[in-house]
């Protein structure tokens, strides 16, 4: 097979800086994108930027924001990393562009034809309007020291945290952790319940039929939430508050949708020793995360030269290493050159990094307008004044 490409060729131009608005929440992960800036830097010659985001929503907001101001004019954000809720936000307020990730010369790795889901992103087709980065599942993780045999099912959850009241909670809804627990909670009741139809989750909400088919959840929620940590009165508001209370034993049971953070939160001693992490076996919220390009990037050819590299092998291998980030690749490894293909070889595995070498039942994603009705109806319930 011949080599593959890690760089497009761009057009000289003076200015070669690229402006990459994603999450700074994770030590880890902000080390990996240094990474890729020197990568890029030596490479071809481009300054990376990474501005660090609280939350994704504010680089969405902030090009809608420069459209409804000047729509002609060009933007100051040259890729986004995003997914799922603010995709589907961008696409309807035209604010990507167009195109453009199918062309990158690396993206016939992925092998799209036998793994569609670096095509859509929570159900929405991405049309080549960004460009896959990663895979992500929720998982969980416990204190080995006190917690032999964890929940392994929503069931055995609620009825475990019945015999061990206050010791597991999950973030606020606001939080991506505590949305993604609720959605897992609500295709998990769904499916044990024949009388609803599940595929009605991966349609567009419909508000006649929002309450039939969210009954299930409210019910096991209303449930879960007196056994829970301070009896389910006050959420945690996002998940490095929750990473503190399972590391100061207050809880024995956390989840996140970033696995591969763990081992390295317990080699900073952020997290106990005996923290080890698994996924549940009636299945794992699942979904493919992207980089985007906005329709008014100042530097939209640097930016796809930087969302190609993200693509390449040695930089989806450097990613997957346990005590670099531990994200899973979008590459078909299988149609790598051997001499690429052993970049993915055998990583030394952490004790409480999640074993990659289970299957995991991956639960996909509701469709995106299930977020908004989600979120009032939980906050009507449970939020307090």
């Amino acid at each position: 097979m011949a080599c593959i490409t890690v760089f497009t060729t761009s057009v000289n131009a003076e200015n070669k800086t690229v402006y990459f608005h994603a999450w700074g929440g994770s030590p880890q992960i902000n080390a990996y994108i240094e990474w890729v800036a020197e990568q890029v830097k030596a490479q071809n010659g481009i300054e990376l930027e990474h501005i660090k985001l609280a939350n994704t929503s504010d680089a969405v907001n902030q090009v809608l924001a420069q459209k409804v101001a000047s729509p002609n004019a060009v933007g100051t954000i040259d890729l986004i990393w995003l997914n799922g809720e603010n995709f589907a936000s961008m696409a309807d307020n035209d604010l990507l562009r167009e195109n453009w990730a199918t062309s990158l010369s690396n993206f016939n790795l992925t092998n799209p034809q036998q793994n569609p889901d670096v095509l859509y992103d929570f159900g929405v087709p991405t049309l080549g309007r960004e460009s896959p980065w990663g895979r992500a599942s929720l998982a969980f993780y416990y204190n080995e020291k006190h917690l032999i045999e964890p929940p392994k099912t929503a069931l055995e959850l609620l009825a475990w945290s019945k015999r061990q009241p206050n010791r597991f909670t999950y973030p606020h809804i606001d939080d991506f952790i505590g949305m993604s627990f609720v959605k897992y909670v609500l295709i998990a009741s769904v499916k044990n319940d024949p009388s609803i139809n599940e595929a009605l989750l991966y349609q567009p909400v419909d508000s006649d039929k929002f309450d039939t088919v969210t009954q299930p959840l409210w019910a096991y929620l209303d449930k879960l939430h007196p056994t829970m940590w301070r009896k389910g009165r006050f959420f945690v508001r996002d998940n490095g508050w929750l990473k503190r209370i399972f590391d100061d034993e207050e809880i024995l049971l956390a989840l996140t949708f970033s696995a591969g953070n763990i081992p390295a939160s317990v080699d900073r001693f952020a997290l106990p020793v005996t923290t080890r992490t698994y996924t549940m076996q009636d299945g794992s919220l699942s979904n493919v995360h992207f980089v985007t390009i906005p329709f008014n990037a100042p530097n939209p050819q640097y930016a796809k030269d930087v969302a190609n590299f993200l693509l390449s092998p040695i930089a989806q291998a450097e990613k997957l290493k346990p005590t670099i980030w531990g994200d899973a690749t979008v590459l078909d490894v299988s149609r790598l050159p051997p001499e690429q293909m052993q970049y993915f070889g055998n990583h030394q595995t952490h004790p409480s990094a999640l074993d990659l070498t289970r299957k995991i039942l991956a639960l996909k994603e509701p469709h995106p307008s299930w977020i908004g009705p989600l979120k009032s109806a939980w906050k009507s319930r449970y939020e307090s004044d």
